[in-house]
This record gives structure tokens, sequence and C-alpha cells, in this order.
């Protein structure tokens, strides 16, 4: 090691550092205090943020032509060719977590509520707009940083063959020094404007949350402190002359920074200035490390770094957590797949490679929830991923590297010790205090009307039936007895079925109570055989069948049926561990001797036979004889997306997929005795109106989708917690 007594000195003037600290403990102390009265403090910690960016894209351009342009042919392909090749080292020091990891999940029961995810077609990557800089004016507008870095390199290089270049070079020297003096006067306000984002995080990030997330949120953010901390900067310390002391040291306050705003772009320009000032006051400095620290940091920030690349371990955390582990056949095809769409953004990245891997589209949700966490801690590692990756690259381009065989030996045998011992750790830590409480059952059992319910009877068996009135409409008489009788169809959910309290709810219950109140009547609700719907109807049995019924041209004909008011997706319900069998519709066809239970609908089971001739379907006349039998050894039953996502809710060991291309799309009815053409009449006009004023739009998200099913309760704060000043 180098053991000259320059050593690397702190670039801010004494006590900012601290400062820094002491803003990020305050924010999180004031949160912790004041808990959601901190909200506010988000418009000056996103103010800060912005300010932080004035200067990043400009810097990125100037830079860019500035390093590429002062260097030769020959520098250039050097850069190339080892930098490149140390990018693939970091990117498989990444996949070697993420495929270690997943040895410490624990076993775990899950289920969600319908997402429209699950019908949704997968998006596709747009790399073109991405990486092509068709107009870079409109990158630079749009902040397509892929787009404005090769905009810049392709300048760069063109500048390079250019001989009258000195005078333009002398001028974006000027300009990169000027753009640096912004960015550190910016800086000055870090304290400040981390003060408000972790006041404002701690103040109103609720902890319940992220609960069922435990294990991925813990797992991620041991494996990134422990490349952040030790693997990255011990392997600058064995491979040039700096000391870890210096590597930690001089990125302290970008890291800092980057962990708190969760953004590495706003701190490039700083991360840029420390690692220039490390070469030159430990006198490392050659002619050309300038030149090749302003290329390294804007080029590589573009391709993705550790922190990204380890969040490729969500999709294995997702497939263990859905009950679909990927088998070791299918890990080359999903490191290689992960790695090429991680060149994208995240959000599009997740759900394509859910789709690739046949997950449930809804994990997605999850994702985004556990971001609010890991996306800090990918932000740490991807901050010293640059920081390091640009040291080590500058190094072997300047030739000050300094491999030592011996101390990397003891580097990798340390390491690997280290990284068993954290997989080690972690599984010990699952196994004795992460506990699989599934609650999403009684989360369905606790569900109730959102509105006020009106008096209503419900009948365990059917009544006498109601006799016609001569001369009088089905509508007059419900009038003029006073109550409104509503057919169901028990166990379909999540439109009719009993809660916990004993309590008949769900979509159609609720309308049917909106219906009731709208005539200004009172309510009855008895129950309807599936095999004898249209007969009890028309008998009299009720006025009106509310079950989330599909429309069928049999139905159409025996009943009279309102206008759709809402639409559901055709999908397959089997058990989760089979989950790939179901997701692409032609592997589906080609199947023999599958056997596919169906709930006796004689026009959707034609349909079925349709598309898949080679199946067996056999009639269901509820599908909990499915859930809690094996039902003559079926497969899988045919079932709406919807309906089925909410039965896998009480039986979580089961899974909902719409095969690729989707199936069929079903319209959902009302359903009212023959020839009540008055009735439907009024019915329909009604169900426009509940469509108009956003009664059925608050209804679907609350029984389809589960907003609002789980209560959120006020974040925990000193005030309101512990000193009672504030209910």
């Amino acid at each position: 090691m180098n053991k000259n007594p320059q050593r690397l000195k702190a670039k801010k003037a004494p006590g900012q550092s601290q400062l820094i600290l002491w803003g990020l403990a305050l924010g999180l102390a004031c949160g912790l205090f004041f808990g959601e009265y901190c909200a506010p403090l988000k418009v000056v910690g996103d103010a800060f943020v912005k300010l932080l960016q004035i200067t990043v894209l400009p810097y990125i351009v100037v830079s860019l032509i500035l390093g590429i342009g002062g260097l030769t042919g020959a520098q250039a392909r050097e850069l190339a060719l080892k930098a490149g090749t140390l990018m693939l080292g970091f990117w498989g020091v990444a996949l070697l977590i993420v495929l270690l990891l997943p040895l410490s999940f624990p076993r775990w029961e899950s289920g969600a509520f319908f997402s429209t995810s699950l019908v949704e077609p997968p998006r596709p990557q747009n790399f073109l707009d991405l990486y092509i800089p068709s107009n870079p004016f409109r990158s630079l507008a749009d902040n397509v940083v892929p787009a404005v870095v090769l905009f810049s390199i392709l300048v760069g290089i063109a500048l390079m063959a250019v001989k009258e270049k000195t005078g333009l070079l002398r001028g974006l020297t000027i300009a990169t020094e000027a753009l640096s003096r912004v960015t550190n006067l910016i800086a000055r306000l870090t304290p400040i404007g981390l003060f408000a984002i972790a006041g404002s995080a701690a103040g109103t990030m609720s902890v319940e949350e992220f609960g069922r997330l435990q294990v991925f949120l813990l797992a991620y953010m041991v494996a990134a402190l422990f490349l952040t901390l030790w693997v990255l900067p011990a392997l600058v310390a064995v491979a040039t002359p700096f000391t870890y002391r210096e590597v930690v040291g001089c990125s302290r306050d970008a890291l800092i920074t980057a962990f708190v705003t969760g953004n590495l772009f706003i701190v490039l320009p700083v991360l840029t200035n420390r690692i220039k000032e490390m070469f030159q006051q430990c006198q490392l400095r050659r002619d050309t490390t300038e030149a090749y620290v302003d290329v390294i940091v804007p080029v590589s920030f573009n391709f993705p770094n550790v922190g990204k690349v380890l969040l490729l371990v969500f999709l294995l955390f997702a497939a263990w957590f859905s009950g679909s582990p990927l088998g070791a056949g299918q890990y080359p095809g999903f490191l290689l797949t992960g790695l090429l769409t991680f060149f994208g953004s995240l959000n599009i990245a997740i759900p394509y490679l859910l789709d690739a891997l046949k997950l449930p589209a809804d994990l997605f949700q999850l994702y985004l929830i556990a971001g609010i966490v890991t996306g800090s801690f990918a932000t740490l590692l991807a901050a010293m991923n640059l920081l390091v990756f640009t040291i080590l690259a500058t190094a072997l381009l300047t030739g000050v590297a300094k491999i030592q065989r011996a101390k990397m030996l003891a580097f990798v045998g340390l390491t690997a010790l280290l990284t068993i011992g954290m997989v080690g750790g972690l599984r010990l830590y699952f196994s004795a205090f992460v506990k699989n409480n599934y609650t999403m059952a009684e989360v369905v059992g606790q569900m109730h009307l959102l509105r006020e319910p009106l008096p209503a009877q419900v009948h365990s068996t059917p009544p006498p039936a109601l006799a016609p009135t001569p001369g009088v409409s089905r509508l007059q008489a419900i009038q003029q007895r006073g109550f409104l009788r509503v057919g169901y169809l028990p166990d379909r959910l999540p439109y009719v079925f009993t809660n916990a309290h004993g309590e008949l709810v769900g979509f159609d219950v609720e309308m049917a109570h909106d219906l009731a109140r709208t005539l200004g009547v009172q309510l009855e609700f008895v129950p309807v055989e599936r095999e004898r719907l249209a007969e009890q109807v028309n008998a009299g049995g009720c006025d009106l069948l509310m079950s989330g019924l599909a429309v069928t041209p049999d139905r159409a004909v025996r009943l009279t049926l309102s206008a759709s008011y809402r639409d559901e997706t055709l999908a397959f319900v089997f058990p989760s561990h089979r989950r790939k069998e179901f997701r692409l519709r032609a592997a589906i066809q080609e199947r023999k001797g599958l056997r596919v239970g169906i709930l006796s609908d004689p026009y959707y089971a034609a349909q079925l036979r349709a598309a898949l001739p080679k199946a067996e379907t056999i009639e269901l006349s509820s599908p909990r004889e499915f859930f809690e039998s094996d039902a003559a050894g079926l497969d899988a039953v045919l079932y709406t997306a919807e309906a089925g996502s909410a039965w896998t809710l009480l039986y979580p060991k089961f899974a909902v997929a719409v095969p690729q291309p989707g199936l069929l799309t079903i319209p959902l009815a009302y359903a009212m005795p023959r020839g009540e053409a008055e009735l439907a009449d009024y019915v329909n006009a009604w169900i426009e109106l509940k469509q108009k004023d956003g009664t059925t739009a608050r209804l679907y998200d609350y029984w389809i989708l589960g907003r609002g099913a789980v209560e959120k309760k006020p974040r925990w704060s000193v005030l309101r917690n512990v000193l009672h000043w504030v209910k």
C-alpha cells in the first residue's frame, strides 16, 4: 500500500459531513415525533432534489465530449476493452449474490386481491427510443439519459479526429469547472434538504405495509450493505494503492446524499470531483486521469450497476413468494434476460420479467411498495459501484493499479466466508423470527358494506314464491308491496358472500341495497340454485337476481337481462405450483388428458371445448368443490380472473392465470323474470346512473381490487401515541 503521508483530505469545510449527519438524524427524529404532520416537508425535499438535478445533464454532455474528444484512438480502444471487462466482472459478482440469496428464504404462504395487471398484455421494451437520440434536444428536454450519453459519445468520437480542437476543449474545460462550482454551491444546502426528506419519509411511511415483504427487504438490505461496505471498497484496497479508509472517506457525503434522496443521478458531479481529488491528493494523477474519469462516470452510469442488478433477487423472491420457485434450468435464461431488460426502466423490466417467468403480474405492486425502502439501499450501492468502478478502471488505464496476489487471495477467501455467513445468518434469522401469519382470509371475512345498509331480511332457504298481481307490472308490484326481493347465488365471491359476522355482503349486495334505497322500499335476499336459476326467477322466487351473473344466449332467451354493468375475463384457477402450465394458450391446447372444471354453464363449456379440444370438462355446482376436495382429480377450474382471485385469498395454495392471448371477456348482468320490460328499463337507467356517479367504480375498487379492505391506521408518532396530544 502507498504510505505517502499526503493522504486524502475532506473536500468540504470542516463540519460539513457532521452537518449532513445531523440533518439526517434531526429529520428522522422530527418525523418520528410529529408523524404525518411532517408531510409538508416533502415539498422542501423535492425542491432540493430538483436543485441538485440542475447541472447533471449539462455536466454529462460537457464532460463526455471533453473527455472523449481529448483522447487518442488507442486510448479510446483501451478504455473500451478494460472498462468493459471490468464491468462484466462487477455484473458477475452481483449475479452470484442474486443466486445465493434465495437460499435464505423460509417457507411462505400468500394471496392477493385481483389486479388489473393480471389481464393486461406484457408491455414491450422500446430500446430504440431509449438509446437512439433521433432528436438530441428532445432527449435533453425529456431527461432521456442514455440517448443524451450516446449523442455526447458520438460527438466526442468525432472530435477526436479534429485537428483544430484546442480552443473548443479549453472552452469545455471552463464550462466543466463552472458547472462543478454550481454543484458545490448547491451541495451546501444538503443538510437542509436531507432533513426535509428524512422528516417526510419517517413521518408518513407505514411500517405495517412492509410486513409480508420483510424477507426480501432484509435480504436485499443486508446484501447491499455487504457489497457497499466491504466487497467493493476492499477490492480497491487490494488492487490499487488506495486504502479502504480513503475510498469510504472520500465518498461519505455523496453516499449519504444518494441514500437519503434515492437518486444516483444528482451525485454524479460530486462523485466525479471526489475521484479526481483522490488521485491528485494521493499523488497518483497522470496526464489522462481526469479525461478518463470524465468519460467513465457518465458512460457507466447508463449501464446496469450492481445495485440495479441485485434487484433481480426480487424476481426470485416473487417466484418463491407465489409458490413457483425457478428450476435449475431456468436460471441461465432468467439471468441473461434480466440483465438485458435492466438496461431500461425497472418499472417496465419488472412486469416484463414477471410475465416471462409466468408469475402473477400483480406482484409488481409488491415491488413498488418494497421500492420505498430498497430504493435507498440500491442507490447507496449504485453510488459505491460507480465510485469503485471508476477508480479501478482509471487505475488500470493509467497504470497505477497494483494487484498483490497474496492480498487478493486473502480478500477472496474472507469474502467467501463472509458471504456464507451472510446467507446462513439470514436463513437462521428468518427461520426463527419470520412467521407466516397469513391474514388475507381474515381480511375478506372482515369486509363490510361501505354505506350504511337498509334493514334487510336474509333467507337461508327459498320462501314461497311471490304471486303475480293481474294487470300490475313487476315494478309496480314492488312499489306497492314495499319490499324488493333479490335472489343470490351462494359462493359467488366477491359479488355475494357471507362475512365472518354472518352478514351477507359483496359487490352486488351493496348494489342491491342501493337499488332498494332508490326505489324507496325494504329489502329481502333469497338463495337461488344455480341449476334451477331461470326456473326460480320466472316462478316468482325473486324480483331480481344479483350475483355477478354471466350473460349467455340461453339466459337471454329464458330471462330478461339488464345491460351489462361490468366485464370479467375468463381464466384458469389451479394449484399454485402448476402455474407455468397455464400461462400460454398454445401449450394448454396441446396438452392431452387435461381435466378442467366448469360451473354448470353450457355456453362457456362449449367455448372451452372449442378452445381446448383435447381437454375433458367436468361440471361443478360450486367452486368450493374444487378448492376443498380433489374434485375428481381436476387439473384446474375455468372461472373468471376477478372472482378466482377472491377465492385464492381464502385458499392461498391456488393461483389464477389468464392464458396469453386471453380466452374470453364475459359481460355480467342482472336477471329478471321474462317479459318484465318495465323493470328492465328502470334497472338499466339505474345502472347507467350508478356508473356515471362513480358508485360502481368505488365498489369495484373495494370489493374487487381490495382497496381499503385493510384499515390504514395513522402513522405511529410520539406526539400521538406517547404524549397523546392529538388523536
